[in-house]
């Protein structure tokens, strides 16, 4: 197992980021009926019927050394030390020191609350302060605008947009092919990426983005 794999919590401002585990699954079942999440067409969410297997896979991916699978727990407000999403370092290549922060979702009732770009913050600290990476990326559909924009607020840059780069397989999408916007933040830029994000983090509430 790499570094990079090894399990850990970080704790942040509005969220705390544990090992995913099945213990998990009923907060993370409720977390994804908020909103009907798995209804959305250019993202992939699981169901509720189908998160135990969701829990698995990445669970399985983590055994093989290819992802390190957190559960996004929140730590303020009626919801605090329940579940409330997914997240995960993936397509991890150790050899190069690089990851991609992705795989993530939020109930609907911690969206634009701060709990996003807390967790960010810790996945990005840990990685560049931790993990010594030189480069961390973000990948999205072409249409998800909502995280296209929130990528774009965490400071990060487009680096390219991979043309057919998937098949859809959402039912709704009916076998469309899926552009996707590959962003990056790297080393270098991480101590400006930091002190803006400390920033968002202190703003108040009414101002703070995802």
């Amino acid at each position: 197992m790499s570094a990079i794999t090894t399990p850990v919590s970080l704790e942040g401002r509005h969220a705390r980021l544990v090992p995913l585990s099945h213990e998990q699954h009923d907060d993370l079942v409720d977390a994804v009926c908020d909103g009907e999440l798995w209804r959305l067409w250019y993202t992939a969410i699981p169901t509720p019927d189908g998160m135990a297997a969701e829990i698995e896979r990445r669970l399985g991916l983590h055994a093989r050394g290819s992802m390190l699978p957190f559960a996004v727990i929140a730590t303020e407000g009626p919801l605090a030390g329940r579940a409330v999403g997914m997240t995960s370092y993936m397509n991890i290549d150790a050899a190069h020191r690089r990851v991609e922060i992705g795989s993530t979702w939020y109930r609907q009732a911690v969206q634009r609350s701060g709990v996003n770009t807390s967790c960010k913050r810790l996945l990005l600290a840990h990685a560049f302060d931790q993990l010594d990476c030189i480069a961390v990326e973000f990948r999205t559909h072409w249409f998800n605008q909502a995280s296209r924009r929130g990528i774009e607020r965490l400071g990060a840059k487009l680096d390219g947009v991979l043309r057919n780069h998937q098949i859809n397989p959402h039912p709704d999408a009916a076998g469309s092919l899926r552009d996707t916007c590959v962003y990056s933040i790297i080393d270098s830029e991480w101590p400006a990426v930091k002190a803006h994000l400390d920033h968002q983090l202190h703003r108040p509430r009414t101002s703070r983005p995802a």
